[in-house]
């Protein structure tokens, strides 16, 4: 049976308010001169030095840890419950964009911002556990004079809207500890927005990798009036064809990180487990940080990827790192980074369906960004992740198959046993006959109704040679189900907190053993089931 639910379509997708959501897989430092520094890029701002000293608490210090650059430095120390967002208002009010995707720790970070207030600070929140408060507050600066900056401008060859904002303050990151941050922009008016930052890891060694995934953000970002889903008509047709992260993100500032990313991290650090961040671009250009990692954990949509970056996975994998798909539609489009702007790398160029536009073809096939299971270059998702896309939208109950697995461990499940609204908004299936590794075993065959036609969304793990053990949820609300029924929750899509619990234990059961090495060595083999989950060759 292959695929035959994955549109192309102008709709919204339900979890994340995205418009425009088109498918295409049918068929298929604190001191001396750092400080001086900083005081004098803040007035260049606009501002005299004794007007923008920044806030000297004990935020501002590095810790005196051996190694505070390492997460786990960071995990007993104080968090703090103000670090959300309490007023938008207008998009224009206050928003903001980086000069660098991640930095590493003791990089300066420049922000190019635009306010219709006088004045604002920025707050840096490290993402955590940090005792249920959730964040951390890393440093803040002290006031910086706003600006209304120029227009969005709209390179005309690929639709790509660009800010090109002037730099309006640069910040060091000395004693940051490696992780996720939000930088939180507070308007002396009132109004806030958030700005995400990757403060990534050099060194995996021994470590379970967090995945975050830029490319995707920025994908969806309609920022300006365009994404890679719809232009300013909002008509598919009128999109862009390569984005830029030259420019703020749209909504919050940060919204695919807080539905998709965000639970995920407060529970991999809540576990305790040695972590590792980088996100997809920085494994584009270097592997290294996979180098003898026990780990990489894929998050909740990470659909956007170029060859490369599947590769080193791949390499990694084949090499004994385990890799966790915590998502649905994971690397499904083909993409590539490309310079402009600010820099290197800060342009994600992706033709989808007008590919034939695309300056690569026919000439470099393996670049084409279209769908990675489309010709001319067709590498089906599944050879690494196990299953494949098939649609949307869906709204369905998860269903436990192999209740026994070792994943399932401690959560009562019982074979049949079923948890409303878990499977959606997009979904993944096991494909009989597509490329997947082996042995391979469905964990949980959920039936479900997509666009009119009946299917199922399969949960489901393989090992290789390696011994590496390869999960994929088939969901993508598996990371939004570990907030569900709680105040945090958001759009939990109806999930309750029995689902809450469901997922939280088979997460923790999952990262605790992929932190351990291949899990091959450690864990029950897969039991092969394809031909009898779906009574056809597998």
């Amino acid at each position: 049976m292959s695929p035959h639910h994955a549109l192309e379509h102008t709709g919204d997708t339900g979890d994340t308010g995205d418009t425009g959501a088109e498918r295409t897989g049918k068929g298929s430092g604190h001191g001396g001169p750092a400080r001086r520094q900083f005081l004098g890029l803040c007035a260049g701002a606009g501002l005299g030095a004794a007007a923008v000293a920044c806030d000297h608490t004990s935020a501002n210090r590095p810790s005196p840890a051996a190694d505070s650059r390492r997460p786990e430095a960071d995990r007993d120390r104080p968090g703090t419950r103000d670090w959300r967002i309490g007023s938008l208002g207008p998009p224009d009010a206050v928003a903001g964009y980086t000069d660098r995707i991640s930095v590493t720790p003791g990089q300066e970070c420049g922000l190019h911002v635009s306010t219709t207030a006088s004045s604002f600070r920025v707050s840096a929140f490290r993402v955590g556990w940090y005792g249920g408060s959730h964040a951390r507050l890393v440093w803040r600066s002290g006031p910086v004079r706003g600006r209304v900056q120029p227009a969005a401008r709209t390179l005309s060859a690929t639709r790509t809207v660009r800010a090109d904002w002037p730099r309006t303050l640069a910040f060091g990151t000395e004693g940051w500890p490696e992780g996720a941050y939000l930088l939180r922009l507070d308007a002396d008016h009132g109004r806030q927005r958030y700005v995400p930052l990757i403060v990534r890891s050099t060194q995996g060694a021994g470590r379970t990798v967090l995945l975050h995934a830029p490319a995707t953000w920025q994908a969806y970002n309609r920022w300006g009036g365009s994404s890679l889903y719809s232009g300013a008509s909002g008509a598919y047709a009128t999109r862009s064809l390569a984005v830029t992260f030259d420019r703020p993100y749209d909504a919050n500032g940060a919204e695919k990180f807080l539905v998709y990313e965000w639970a995920a991290v407060v529970l991999a650090e809540r576990l305790g487990i040695p972590l590792a961040y980088t996100t997809g671009t920085d494994l584009h250009h270097d592997p290294g940080v996979l180098r003898g990692a026990t780990a990489v954990v894929c998050l909740g949509h990470d659909e956007y990827w170029t060859p490369e970056q599947r590769r080193h996975v791949a390499e990694a994998r084949d090499a004994g790192t385990n890799v966790a798909f915590l998502g649905a539609n994971t690397c499904f489009r083909r993409i590539r980074l490309e310079g402009g702007g600010a820099g290197a790398g800060r342009t994600v160029v992706c033709y989808k369906s007008s590919y034939r536009d695309d300056p690569c073809y026919p000439s470099r096939p393996a670049l084409v960004t279209t769908d990675f299971r489309q010709a001319p270059g067709a590498e089906p998702e599944s050879s690494l992740t196990g299953v494949m896309y098939e649609g949307y939208p869906v709204d369905a109950p998860y269903v436990v198959h192999a209740a026994d697995h070792w994943l399932y461990g401690g959560t009562g499940a019982r074979p049949g046993e079923s948890f409303d609204h878990l499977v959606g908004v997009e979904y993944d299936r096991v494909t009989p006959g597509s490329l997947v590794p082996e042995p391979l075993e469905i964990t949980a065959h959920s039936p479900l109704v997509c666009a009119g036609s009946r299917s199922h969304s399969d949960s489901a793990y393989y090992t290789v040679p390696s011994g590496a053990g390869v999960f994929a949820t088939g969901t993508m609300r598996w990371v939004e189900a570990l907030m569900a029924g709680t105040p945090e929750g958001g759009r939990d899509h109806g999930m309750d907190a029995r689902t809450r619990a469901f997922v939280t234990r088979t997460t923790e059961n999952l990262l605790r053993a992929f932190a351990e090495g291949p899990a091959a060595r450690h864990r029950p083999a897969p039991r092969p089931n394809t031909r009898q989950v779906y009574g056809t060759p597998g």
